[in-house]
């Protein structure tokens, strides 16, 4: 009889628990609807310079007494932060002489209006990546690493030579201007 009392008693229970789920009115529904989304694996990003200065200032490049090449010529290093690569990735650097901007026809004998030098990418492969702006071939130029990875690249600049050799004096021009291109991509 207990038995059957309780179930008496819980079977209202039981109704509002099927009413609430009953709906009124039209109703509509879709689903389930998949999601889907990868992660590249070839993703690589060069990070920022860490001075925030895209110029590397040699300053006066001539000695003002002979008119020849200072041969200990140098710029300070630009540091790129925050690079990665999500993949095995080829690192390649590439740079054009440093060329009189004004001074533009043929120099006179005993002249030069270009400066060679030799650029370099270290710390994010095992062999740094080196391009020479003298050089007929850069085989260096390109360098792998065999992971993905973060970290930093440095970028130096040495080398500096008279393009015709050091006899030559570096026509006088207000600017001299090169370029350098550091390139990191996926490898294949």
């Amino acid at each position: 009889m207990r038995r059957a009392l309780l179930l008496i008693a819980l079977a209202p229970l039981a109704f509002a628990g099927a009413a609430s789920a009953q709906t009124y009115g039209p109703s509509d529904s879709v689903g389930p609807i998949q999601i889907t989304a990868t992660v590249p694996n070839n993703i690589c990003t060069i990070g920022d310079l860490s001075d925030g200065d895209n110029l590397f200032d040699v300053g006066v490049m001539i000695d003002t007494t002979t008119g020849l090449l200072l041969p200990n010529l140098a710029a300070p290093s630009k540091v790129l932060t925050g690079t990665q690569c999500g993949a095995p990735s080829q690192l390649t650097i590439a740079a054009t002489q440093m060329t009189a901007q004004a001074f533009l026809t043929t120099p006179p004998s005993g002249f030069s209006r270009a400066v060679d030098y030799t650029a370099t990418a270290s710390g994010w492969t095992p062999v740094d990546a080196s391009y020479s702006t003298s050089a007929a071939a850069n085989a260096g130029a390109s360098q792998t690493r065999d992971s993905g990875g973060s970290g930093q690249i440095t970028i130096s600049l040495s080398n500096f030579a008279t393009s015709g050799g050091p006899s030559l004096r570096p026509v006088a021009d207000d600017t001299y201007q090169g370029a350098i291109v550091v390139t990191l991509a996926a490898a294949s």
